[in-house]
């Protein structure tokens, strides 16, 4: 027996303008002008997942060299010292601060890992169009977005330490190669939750019942 599904804005060839937010109808063409601001309105993102997927593998690249080499490169009296973000935390762990390593080891290697994992989950139910329950992958998109505004904690801390450090004229501290990496990480996973349409996730679920 056919499901009943609820009425959708696409089902009735309406589609939202993301310029100024008129609702437009289109019909069936997959593009359109908004007659109030002229932008492009689609009634969905064009390419979605080719995107999607190129961000997300161009993040996991920038992921290695962002945990292997040096964050924060450090100049003093005593010598230059490299440390990549693991030694940072193996560093203040040992050093007592187990709390701010902690910080750091969440924001700076669990949370991309994991975002990149929720990534990969949802490009993979859309694409093969999973039956999994939409309204969860709702929300761990939704959790997505949320967490990346978290993901440059760990150069939050490496500039603070820089601008005490220097303050006090014990070192000089300056930013290696792995937090440009780790920079580009952040940037790419925003990038790929941002070209991922989460309305696919219901498409695929409508379709099978319909």
């Amino acid at each position: 027996m056919r499901r009943l599904t609820a009425a959708t804005a696409a089902g009735y060839g309406l589609s939202l303008c993301h310029g100024c937010g008129l609702l437009t109808h289109t019909g069936q063409r997959q593009h359109a002008y908004c007659p109030r601001c002229g932008a492009n309105v689609h009634p969905r993102k064009p390419h979605s997942i080719a995107r999607t997927w190129a961000f997300i593998l161009a993040a996991a690249i920038m992921y290695i060299p962002a945990n292997v080499l040096p964050i924060m490169i450090t100049d003093s009296v005593f010598g230059a010292q490299a440390d990549t973000i693991m030694s940072g935390v193996a560093y203040l762990w040992h050093h007592g601060s187990w709390h701010l390593a902690l910080i750091v080891f969440i924001a700076s290697v669990a949370v991309p890992m994991l975002k990149l994992t929720a990534l990969i989950v949802l490009a993979v139910s859309v694409q093969y169009r999973w039956a999994w329950d939409p309204l969860q992958r709702t929300k761990l998109y939704r959790l997505v977005e949320l967490v990346g505004k978290w993901s440059m904690l760990d150069i939050y801390v490496v500039a603070l330490m820089v601008a005490l450090v220097q303050l006090k004229a014990l070192a000089t501290i300056s930013a290696g190669p792995g937090a440009v990496a780790f920079g580009a990480v952040v940037v790419l996973t925003m990038f790929a939750a941002l070209s991922f349409d989460p309305r696919l996730i219901w498409d695929s679920v409508e379709n099978k019942n319909g």
